[in-house]
């Protein structure tokens, strides 16, 4: 059936909403004036969502991103100081050290090959989990809203929103140009970054640009990112093994995107006056863009 619906929208819209296949007409979405969906229907079912504009602003001091290079395994999370941990991906496999709060996952793959970290995520009622409707409805398919115990909040790619027509990634200079809320790197005018993540969140390959995003709209002023190590890519990320490795794009996109939308994020982050620390001594990120220092000169009393 889904694919005779799908194949309906296909001949009933442009090219640029082809995005969309998979949804229609399962999705019944109700936006806000700010742009942000704050009602969702799934198959005839409500979905509980938290409203993106309560969380504006809502917190406040030091945040732990969590992301998955290798290097995570010579860090001593015994000593992190309270703090509020943002986990992305596979980083859950260290529940039994970190106390995560905050979750992002927009890899549809990783839903996908992962279920069984998904499931742990998910059935976690302290968590909220950023994702996409396509992430929602995946986790809804595969294991039913029932088990869903996890607060949801729904982010959107500010190029590929619901029902919206796509923006091409060599337009997105011209499309939101005029957005206040919305810098731009200024020698690759399609390299974007929000402050306002109510209408869309700009990719840039990595979750952890997505996860930048988030927490400055949130409120955080300052972040520590551990495992952003963006080298030796064809090595197993922390929780995997080389038999379960899912694989990785970010070589082919770190001269070319990684490195410039970082370093955008970077500027912006300091414009509002968030510091960041790069935990990772051998990231490929230079110290230009975040300052690097050890987990333990970091948290040393």
């Amino acid at each position: 059936m889904s694919t005779f619906f799908k194949q309906i929208y296909r001949y009933t819209r442009p090219r640029a909403y082809r995005h969309n296949e998979n949804l229609w007409p399962f999705c019944r979405i109700t936006r806000a004036s700010t742009g942000d969906i704050t009602q969702l229907r799934y198959k005839g079912q409500p979905v509980p969502l938290v409203p993106l504009t309560d969380w504006h602003h809502r917190f406040s001091g030091d945040a732990l991103i969590t992301a998955t290079g290798p290097s995570i395994n010579e860090m001593d999370f015994a000593g992190l100081p309270p703090m509020t941990v943002v986990g992305v991906n596979g980083a859950y496999a260290l529940k039994d050290r970190l106390d995560f709060q905050l979750y992002i996952i927009v890899d549809m793959s990783f839903i996908d090959r992962r279920t069984d970290v998904v499931r742990a995520i998910i059935a976690d009622p302290t968590l909220t989990l950023f994702t996409t409707l396509h992430g929602i409805a995946r986790i809804i398919d595969r294991f039913t809203l029932a088990a869903v115990r996890c607060r949801l909040a729904l982010i959107e790619d500010a190029c590929y929103r619901i029902y919206q027509p796509r923006v091409p990634g060599d337009g997105v200079g011209r499309h939101f140009g005029q957005e206040p809320h919305i810098r731009f790197s200024p020698d690759h005018p399609d390299i974007a970054f929000t402050t306002d993540i109510r209408s869309g969140i700009f990719d840039a390959g990595t979750v952890v640009f997505w996860a930048l995003q988030i927490l400055l709209y949130l409120g955080f002023t300052r972040l520590y990112i551990a495992g952003l190590d963006m080298t030796n890519f064809h090595q197993p990320r922390f929780y995997e093994t080389d038999h379960d490795k899912l694989p990785s794009f970010l070589a082919e996109k770190f001269a070319s995107i990684i490195v410039p939308a970082f370093t955008l994020a970077s500027e912006v982050l300091h414009h509002h006056g968030v510091e960041v620390k790069n935990l990772s001594l051998n990231s490929a990120l230079s110290s230009e863009i975040f300052e690097k220092v050890s987990f333990d000169d970091a948290f040393q009393d």
